[in-house]
């Protein structure tokens, strides 16, 4: 019976969390709309989700939310950086290609996601396999040492939340 009304319990407290954010003010009046749009939403797309993805571990979830926020703030820092102070010639953009180990489309819909996000790079096209992710980098003199830093930090700890 919960199932019915709460098909994804973890989406309608993010919605929760989400609208409380957006309006800013924490009243009754904005927690019971919030959480009429965070049970309303997840019920209304349900049928789009034929398999509801599983996540593992919430203390897993809670680290990498927290990793993503300290990557964005310290490549906030290395853009302003780049821009300030690199000339174009010193500047080597670059286009890597990940190689995926995630199958889950939502896990590869995360990653994707975490390095837009991430200031100075940004998830631009993924395989019609679904096996490799193309992400182009504002400054990327080894292009291979952020493949290999994009799979060590977030690729690895998504398998652990998604798979």
């Amino acid at each position: 019976m919960l199932r019915k009304i709460l098909p994804h319990p973890y989406l309608t407290l993010l919605l929760l969390v989400v609208w409380q954010m957006l309006v800013n003010k924490i009243t009754l009046g904005n927690l019971v709309l919030g959480l009429i749009l965070g049970i309303l939403i997840p019920l209304v797309t349900a049928p789009y989700w034929p398999n509801t993805p599983r996540l593992r571990s919430i203390p897993r979830i809670v680290e990498y939310v927290l990793l993503v926020l300290w990557d964005i703030c310290v490549a906030n820092v290395q853009v302003a950086y780049i821009i300030l102070f690199k000339s174009n010639a010193n500047t080597r953009p670059a286009w890597v290609t990940i190689p995926l180990e995630l199958k889950t489309p939502e896990a590869i819909t995360v990653l994707a996601g975490t390095i837009t996000l991430t200031p100075g790079t940004v998830s631009s096209d993924l395989s019609a396999d679904g096996r490799s992710l193309l992400v182009h980098c504002l400054d990327a003199p080894d292009p291979e040492s952020v493949r290999d830093q994009i799979k060590a930090r977030y690729e690895r700890r998504l398998m652990e939340i998604f798979e």
